[in-house]
């Protein structure tokens, strides 16, 4: 079993996916630019497996130089790149591990970025090794998801997926800072026929079992590209939300400002929005879903609607986005061959191999 260097390993998903890599025995770097916060989470996952292989690494990932002497001297078997949002970032990190021999994962929902990942397929096939973008969520889980149910399909016509998490649950800055980076802003469609769609708008009330109606809205993800291209799927919609409603809505008139041209900034403010949305904590709970319904048309020739929902409780949500990159990264590190060039993370983990992953956590999946 080889090393994997997780990037920003002590934030919101990179403790996570050390968690679930250390319990393996999978050995580990971690990286960051704080020191006393990698110390403390090494010293965490030790206790979690005393026996555990767990080295802190202090390093810039945004700082080229730094990133190629730091990967040539630890040489890993893959980086994990949780460093987002990645809809600011460009590929200097992936490309890094390219130029070293490095194998790449990491966990973008940022749609330019994971769509076009697929420019360093030249490059990553020729030096032997694999890097894989969108790890996560979306298109992770919902690819798997797409894969569980297609065999019951002639044609997926249709998808309209979306997460809800709980009030309570962690949240990151970086996801912040990707969600107001769109709101209220144009997003492209995929088919000439769909009407023109902006982020954070067309909210809509979606039933999940356990938790009830929740409200989401239009979210700008690498799935609107990928899933017309991969799967042949006409029409994809995704969404958001949040459980507190004057949450929500508040961040919707943001949206609504924004795309009448009145010219807010959200994203430049996203630490202090993410403090005063903190303050609602005690109105909401900790638990969330995500949702996905499929339709098209079964082998029969009759249309076909399939839905499937997974509830996260006691603020385990955010876990369900590490998994793709947990089960790619012990992949990698343990010699599993994966074909090597660039990639989304599309159909590359079964739907088995993500519950599996989930297990031991209290959540659950429900089909209808």
């Amino acid at each position: 079993m080889r090393d994997v260097l997780i990037l920003g390993a002590y934030g919101n998903f990179g403790k996570r996916i050390a968690e679930g890599l250390v319990v393996t025995g999978v050995p580990l770097m971690l990286g960051g630019r704080n020191p006393a916060k990698l110390d403390e989470l090494a010293a965490f996952l030790r206790k979690l497996r005393p026996c555990a292989l767990v080295k802190t690494v202090s390093i810039d990932a945004d700082s080229d130089r730094e990133l190629d002497c730091s990967l040539a001297r630890l040489r890993p078997c893959v980086v994990v790149n949780t460093c987002g949002p990645f809809q600011s970032k460009d590929y200097r990190v992936a490309a890094a591990c390219i130029r070293n021999g490095v194998n790449y994962v990491d966990l973008a929902d940022g749609r330019e970025f994971v769509r076009d990942f697929g420019s360093l397929d030249e490059s990553a096939k020729r030096e032997g090794v694999t890097v894989v973008s969108g790890a996560s969520t979306v298109p992770g889980l919902s690819s798997a998801v797409i894969e569980h149910f297609r065999p019951r399909y002639a044609s997926i016509d249709e998808i309209v997926h979306g997460i809800s998490p709980g009030q309570r649950a962690e949240r990151g800055l970086a996801t912040t800072r990707a969600i107001f980076s769109y709101v209220g802003k144009p997003i492209e469609v995929a088919a000439p026929h769909e009407p023109a769609r902006y982020g954070w708008q067309d909210a809509y009330r979606q039933d999940y079992p356990v938790l009830g109606a929740r409200w989401v809205a239009n979210c700008d993800v690498p799935d609107l590209d990928l899933f017309p291209r991969h799967y042949g799927i006409a029409t994809v919609r995704f969404s958001a939300g949040v459980e507190s409603c004057t949450l929500f809505w508040s961040t919707w008139l943001i949206a609504w400002l924004i795309r009448q041209g009145v010219p807010l900034k959200p994203a430049r403010h996203a630490k202090m929005l993410l403090g005063l949305a903190s303050l609602f904590d005690q109105f909401g709970s900790d638990d969330g879903g995500m949702h996905v319904i499929l339709r098209g048309e079964g082998h029969d020739g009759k249309p076909l609607e399939c839905r499937w929902f997974i509830v996260a409780r006691q603020g385990e949500g955010p876990r369900i986005p590490t998994v793709p990159a947990i089960v790619l990264a012990r992949k990698l590190a343990s010699g599993h061959p994966l074909a090597h060039g660039a990639m989304p993370c599309v159909g590359l983990v079964t739907l088995a191999e993500y519950l599996a992953e989930l297990g031991s956590f209290p959540i659950t999946t429900f089909e209808c």
